[in-house]
Parts: C-alpha cells; structure tokens; sequence
C-alpha cells in the first residue's frame, strides 16, 4: 500500500515539477538593472517570454520606478498617475497573459531623454507565433491586438520550436505516469 502511495506522489511530482520549473525569472537589465541610458531593446531581444515567466526591476528606490502601460504611452513617454506605479526597487511582474507588453520610467524624462523603457511580447505556451507587424501596434493593455508581435520590430517571430519541445516533453512524462502503475 504504501508503495502504491509512493508511485502515485512521484508520478505528481513528475507532472508538477517540469512545468513550475520552465518559468523563467528575467532581471531587467541583467547586471545593469532598471537604469537609464540602458539599450532595453537589444536585451530583450534574443530572449523568449511565456507566461508564468517573472520580469525582475531592480533599482535603488527612490531613484526610479516601473509603471506598465499601452504602446501609445509607451512611444509618447506619457507616465501614468504615481498610485499605478511600481516604487519598492526589487518589482517583480509576474507575465500572465500572452501579448505585447509595455514599461516605462515615469522619473522626470528618464523614459523620454535617456531611453528607460522596455518592450517585450509574451507567448503562451499553446501559441504558435505569426508573423508579425515591423512597428508598434497602440492598444490597451490586454487587447486582442498585443498577440504575437516581437519583442524587437527588427527581430525574426520568435520560433515555437520551444513550444513544442515543452509540450512534448510533457506528453512523455504523461505516458510514463501509467506505465509505472502498470509495473507496480
């Protein structure tokens, strides 16, 4: 019996585990952080985000802070009130919903003279990337217009090898989960 309890929490474990694992915790800036004068747009741009993936803002309090907005702020700088922002210096966003992603610095001209913004489009792990558009689409947060667009308008759609991978590989651990009843 107990070796029947076992198999079923390894066999959960096993399940479990692959997918909280493949969430990936970004600092914004690497070593840099969240800084002016900072090129946000080539760090961005080899890296992959899905859902569940984690954006870290790490700055000294005070000097900065974080406000998520729509791609029209986003292109004009235009800061949002101060209770929508994000001061504590160590901001972390958690991606929750694929599509296109907007932040900006609302400190004095950080965001319109020296750069402190960043752009990055986030995939689920169902979807499949299309092409998309070589400029910024305006839109509110969480519209049906923020899909699939890149990270960086230069850059090739991310590709959904990985995607495929993960899913695969979760199908595997699927497969596994009856065979070990079966040799139990």
């Amino acid at each position: 019996m107990a070796s029947k309890q076992l198999n079923i929490a390894l066999a959960v474990v096993a399940i479990v585990i692959p997918a909280v694992a493949m969430a990936t915790e970004f600092t914004v800036g690497d070593d840099s952080g969240w800084t002016i004068n900072f090129d946000y747009q080539a760090w961005a741009k080899d890296k992959v985000f899905w859902v569940g993936d984690k954006l870290v803002f790490k700055y000294p309090a005070g000097r900065h802070n974080v406000f998520k907005v729509n791609g029209t702020a986003f292109a004009n700088c235009t800061i949002p009130p101060p209770n929508e922002g994000l001061t504590s210096g160590n901001d972390v966003i958690t991606l929750s919903t694929p599509g296109r992603k907007w932040y900006i610095c609302g400190v004095s001209d950080h965001c319109a003279s020296y750069g402190q913004k960043l752009v990055i489009t986030v995939l689920d792990e169902s979807s499949s990337p299309s092409p998309a558009p070589s400029t910024p689409m305006p839109s509110t947060p969480g519209s049906a217009k923020e899909a699939a667009a890149p990270s960086n308008p230069m850059a090739p759609a991310p590709s959904s090898a990985y995607g495929i991978l993960v899913s695969g590989y979760q199908l595997l651990i699927a497969a596994m989960v009856p065979v070990a009843f079966l040799l139990v």
